[in-house]
């Protein structure tokens, strides 16, 4: 019988969380306290997995490095009394998630958000007492692409790495799984710029929806 994966890792925003919507109200309330109309979420939506940074870049294209750093306590601030308030599951990530949990598989994420604010989404979802392991983006020395934050996250779940699948939207998300040995899935439905090329990450498999991973034959398996 084919099974899933004995522990699952994914990563948050972009791959489990459709959180662009709630991105987006932080970085329009930003933009009205500094006197400028709002964005569309068309446009700050690609960039969503690269950060406060990242978006902050696309918020206020005209500051300089130093004033976009500067701004980043607010966006947290402001990001965590928004939090929840619009962002959504993708389509079919809970049947994913309670496929994984019947066959006796544990499941967690691996994510460059800050730990308090990853945190605090878990009861939001239900996810609180479901979620095997949390590691976020501050709560090791290094965070994604390095590899340490996965090996730690299959060391928690006691888990070996050749055990362990990671599914993310991002490159960071492939570089870090292929540094810690890990099999890796490139999640095509996640945020992602136009001249990306998800193809030349080096992930074991590329998947458009999450629909597509409800069997468990449909995981990369170890060589």
């Amino acid at each position: 019988m084919v099974r899933f994966p004995r522990a699952v890792l994914f990563d948050l925003d972009g791959t489990l969380l459709d959180s662009a919507p709630d991105m987006l109200a932080t970085v329009n309330q930003l933009r009205t306290e500094a006197g400028r109309g709002p964005m569309l979420l068309a446009e700050l939506r690609p960039h969503v997995s690269r950060g406060s940074r990242a978006m902050l870049e696309i918020g206020f294209p005209d500051l300089p490095l130093t004033q976009r750093d500067a701004m980043v306590p607010a966006f947290l601030d402001a990001y965590q009394a928004l939090l929840g308030r619009h962002s959504v599951l993708f389509d079919d990530i809970e049947a994913l998630l309670a496929r994984i949990e019947a066959d006796g598989a544990r499941w967690g994420i691996v994510t460059n958000k800050p730990e308090y604010l990853a945190r605090e989404v878990l009861p939001q979802l239900g996810w609180e007492t479901r979620c095997a392991v949390l590691i976020g983006g501050d709560t090791l020395a290094e965070r994604k692409p390095h590899p340490l934050p996965l090996q730690v996250a299959a060391q928690r779940l006691d888990s070996a790495i050749a055990d362990c699948v990671y599914v993310g939207d991002d490159e960071r998300d492939i570089q870090s799984a292929r540094a810690a040995g890990m099999r890796s899935i490139a999640a095509l439905w996640g945020y992602r710029r136009d001249d990306e090329r998800p193809e030349a990450w080096g992930a074991d498999a590329l998947v458009a929806l999450p629909r597509d991973l409800l069997e468990p034959a449909a995981w990369p398996r170890a060589t």
